[in-house]
């Protein structure tokens, strides 16, 4: 072994571009969050993840393309948390629905809870024709299919009304949430979704 090797000095570490991508996502998504998008520029994107500006355009080349990351970041995540009650409950399409709901107020109840993102983000942005509006609205489209299936699952009269119902409900809940926290109408999600899913399944 040559002595000498071991206390060579070594070049700049490489940081693994995935890691770096991770990184300004994760401090982006933390940023935009909080503190809205059109608040936060990508400067102090660059400054509070530690990665080199050249570095952030490498991996989104425009701020909008780092704001429609986030927000299929936070797509992936709600849908992922979907998909964990579906499969425990997948043979009881009422049950899954109610536990849905009852994950939904849980969330709104979190101390560090600031909005629905996608809600957050479409009232940022109204052009219809905007990236980050257009994924706002996938995602919020998908929730009512979602919802739209469950309730013809469970045998509801009226499906697609019940599904439209719970979009609204659900929606209002996120907004009034974030205005007046857990405490406030919110607290009646459960037990509203609860009597709509009732009357629409009454024989």
């Amino acid at each position: 072994m040559n002595p000498g090797a071991a206390t060579a000095p070594k070049g700049p570490a490489k940081r693994d571009p995935a890691s770096v991508r991770d990184r300004l996502l994760e401090t982006a998504a933390r940023l935009f969050y909080q503190e809205g998008v059109r608040a936060i520029g990508v400067d102090l994107v660059v400054e509070r993840s530690g990665v080199a500006k050249t570095s952030l355009y490498r991996h989104f080349p425009t701020k909008d393309d780092l704001v429609v990351a986030f927000l299929e970041r936070g797509d992936l995540a709600y849908w992922n948390s979907w998909d964990e009650i579906a499969m425990r409950l997948k043979d009881n399409a009422r049950a899954e629905l109610e536990a849905h709901v009852r994950w939904i107020a849980q969330y709104i109840g979190r101390p560090d809870y600031r909005g629905c993102p996608f809600l957050n983000v479409a009232s940022e942005f109204p052009a219809a024709d905007h990236p980050a509006r257009a994924t706002a609205l996938e995602h919020k489209a998908e929730l009512r299919r979602r919802l739209g299936a469950l309730t013809k699952r469970m045998g509801a009269r009226r499906p697609a009304l019940l599904a439209d119902q719970l979009v609204l409900l659900i929606d209002g809940a996120y907004v009034n949430g974030q205005l007046l926290g857990k405490e406030g109408p919110v607290s009646a999600l459960v037990r509203a979704a609860l009597a709509l899913i009732a009357a629409a399944t009454v024989e």
